[in-house]
């Protein structure tokens, strides 16, 4: 097992010598967790077969689940990138440092195991100076997917990294909380129209409004065809679910709320720990084991903040049982309802049809 160190580091004053510490062990094939603005990363050398490996085993993440790499110049991108599209030039402009991934074609010093096999590689600049003078330090190039066990909720706090890969990586960087809460917006700039892979808090109307022109956006799907490799993080394989089954409640708050208190009384009586996941205005109606709110409906950016931390939460109380109100917006609540989706396999409950969804 390795001893896993754990440093705090601030934004406002950087810590050079742990940083170099940081870089070190990356240059030397080792892996360092960091906090970024959307969620803490899990960071290997991008260039390096053996580092991508390691990501892999140390969240037990399937290896056709490809890896974002990390930059922290503009310039960089031209040494992992067979072509720099107008597109990308533009977002670049508009959105680095900041919380958008764009997929390119990839160079031949990118090793496919960093890429999940594909000749496409996702590049991001993150937002957050810890995680800009680490990649520097690192040498340029840090692959870094969610520092998380595969499959669990995002970690958002150093904690969250420390429940999952304490023993598994070298150092954990401590940065406080990340600002965002959710991953970044990934679109796809290989195949003609713009394509959103996945959403975050830069929208398609963010995105079209660059670019002057249409992006489309992908369906979200758990359980690809066999064979098709995923050319993005969390397109296949279930993500950011906690240990106990979640459900998603839609439709009329009214209805929603008695349905949701239906469901965990029936479970409760069952023997089940329920857990209910809500908004600040319904949190006082639900009666159960454990109730979190994750903030207002009119503020979407509260609710992606908390949305992991609440999904944890629910792991630490060993609740067996979830269910969530749905959480819907043009924003940044789109992203949240996504990853609630996937969490919960796609399970839905929509309230006045007396059925229950997979999707």
């Amino acid at each position: 097992m390795i001893k896993t160190r754990i440093a705090k580091v601030d934004g406002q004053y950087l810590d050079r010598e742990v940083l170099a510490e940081a870089g070190k062990i990356l240059k030397a094939g080792g892996l360092v967790a960091f906090p970024t603005e959307t969620v803490y990363g899990l960071g290997g050398d991008a260039l390096q077969r053996e580092s991508a490996r390691k990501i892999y085993a140390a969240k037990g993440r399937p290896s056709d689940n490809p890896l974002i790499v990390h930059i922290c110049r503009w310039e960089d991108i031209g040494k992992i990138t067979r072509k720099i599209p107008e597109e990308a030039q533009k977002l670049a402009r508009a959105f680095w440092p900041g919380p958008l991934t764009m997929i390119l074609e990839k160079s031949d010093a990118v090793p496919t195991e960093t890429t999940g096999g594909l000749s496409t590689v996702a590049v991001r600049m993150p937002d957050n100076r810890v995680a800009l003078a680490l990649i520097e330090a690192a040498g340029g190039y840090v692959a870094a997917p969610s520092a998380n066990l595969s499959g669990k909720p995002s970690p958002t706090m150093a904690g969250h990294v420390a429940e999952d890969l304490s023993g598994r990586i070298e150092m954990v960087l401590d940065g406080g909380a990340a600002c965002i809460g959710l991953e970044s917006t990934i679109v796809d700039l290989t195949e003609g129209t713009p394509v959103i892979l996945r959403p975050g808090c830069i929208t398609k109307d963010m995105l079209e409004a660059v670019l002057n022109g249409p992006v489309d956006e992908d369906r979200p799907s758990v359980g690809m065809e066999e064979g098709r490799a995923p050319k993005a993080p969390g397109m296949k394989y279930r993500h950011y679910a906690p240990a106990g089954e979640l459900t998603v409640v839609t439709g009329e708050e009214q209805e929603v709320t008695k349905t949701i208190q239906r469901l965990a009384d029936e479970k409760m009586r069952a023997g089940e720990k329920v857990g209910i996941l809500c908004s600040s205005e319904t949190q006082g109606f639900y009666q159960a084991d454990w109730v979190e709110a994750a903030g207002a409906r009119e503020d979407e950016a509260e609710a992606a903040r908390h949305l992991y931390a609440i999904l944890r939460s629910f792991d630490r109380q060993h609740v067996t049982c979830i269910y969530s109100e749905a959480f819907s917006g043009d924003g940044i609540g789109q992203a949240v309802m996504n990853r609630l989706l996937k969490a919960a396999g796609y399970h839905i409950i929509k309230t006045g049809e007396n059925r229950r969804e997979s999707e």
